[in-house]
């Protein structure tokens, strides 16, 4: 008999700050990074059935459905530790974009190691389901704990804030396009800052908010950094920010009404083109 689905959050992450330290031997680099969840999220709903195959779906057609998807990666890879293969249904309703620096696809993973841990009864620890996905890709990890977090080496050693009482209002700017993850950080080096942009730290109460790969992104995608610039001229803005490699981009206002007020500026100005969420850290 199947156990009931286990329908999860998944919630979008933002970098408040991320700087690239340098190459590592095995062609990642070495970052320093704090991320936030945010209230953008999708929703993972995860059934561990009796009998037959295993079957992946998303509301998103453009999303693939095989073993390129990390939802199935993370779930062999919890299989593989287990010891044990089941049979499984996986339903990914997207509200998160992809290519958009918000981690969407890596939330999906964390996601599902922790349904398939819940409703395997609890096998593996935290700790334990941060090796298996580590495995996966860099931001997973930090995914398992929905809270903000610091990490180091290539992302994917976390730790959690000890204290961050602040919940930022924040207005997310995605446009009709995706920047390549690897493309941003293969280009981080030989990159050249753009005349009259805004790429040194943003001092803030919660920390200072920068972005080392806005380089490298804002060159070829010259569309950003004018985005970024509109945002930081807005009044309702404390600090405006690219998302991991992006193409999102950012802003912290003073307060959610302002958030709302924002948005609604951005929508006229950038029109059907360019997605406009409304969100807050969590």
């Amino acid at each position: 008999m199947s156990l009931p689905p286990l329908k999860l959050s998944s919630p979008a992450k933002v970098n408040l700050s991320l700087r690239v330290l340098g190459k590592r031997e095995d062609g990642f680099h070495t970052v320093e990074t704090r991320m936030c969840p945010i209230s953008l999220a999708d929703e993972v709903t995860v059934t561990l059935k009796g009998s037959g195959e295993t079957v992946l779906t998303c509301s998103d057609p453009t999303i693939p459905t095989n073993e390129s998807n990390l939802a199935l990666k993370a779930l062999h890879a919890f299989e593989q530790r287990l010891g044990s293969t089941s049979s499984w249904d996986i339903h990914l309703e997207k509200r998160v974009p992809h290519g958009a620096g918000l981690g969407g696809g890596s939330s999906n993973a964390a996601t599902v190691l922790l349904a398939a841990n819940e409703l395997s009864g609890t096998p593996f620890s935290t700790s334990e389901l941060s090796a298996i996905a580590a495995e996966i890709g860099s931001d997973v990890p930090f995914f398992l704990h929905r809270k903000p977090c610091d990490a180091t080496g290539r992302g994917e050693v976390v730790t959690p804030v000890e204290h961050f009482p602040w919940r930022l209002p924040l207005v997310l700017l995605k446009p009709p396009f995706g920047i390549p993850t690897p493309w941003a950080y293969k280009r981080w080096k030989e990159s050249k800052e753009l005349p009259g942009v805004t790429y040194a730290a943003q001092l803030c109460a919660w920390g200072e908010m920068v972005n080392d790969l806005e380089r490298p992104v804002f060159e070829k995608w010259t569309m950003l950094p004018t985005l970024k610039t509109w945002l930081l001229d807005q009044p309702e803005t404390q600090a405006a920010l690219m998302s991991g490699s992006g193409s999102t981009v950012f802003a912290v206002t003073r307060s959610a009404a302002d958030a709302g007020l924002l948005a609604e500026r951005a929508r006229t100005l950038c029109g059907e083109t360019t997605h406009v969420f409304v969100a807050e850290t969590l």
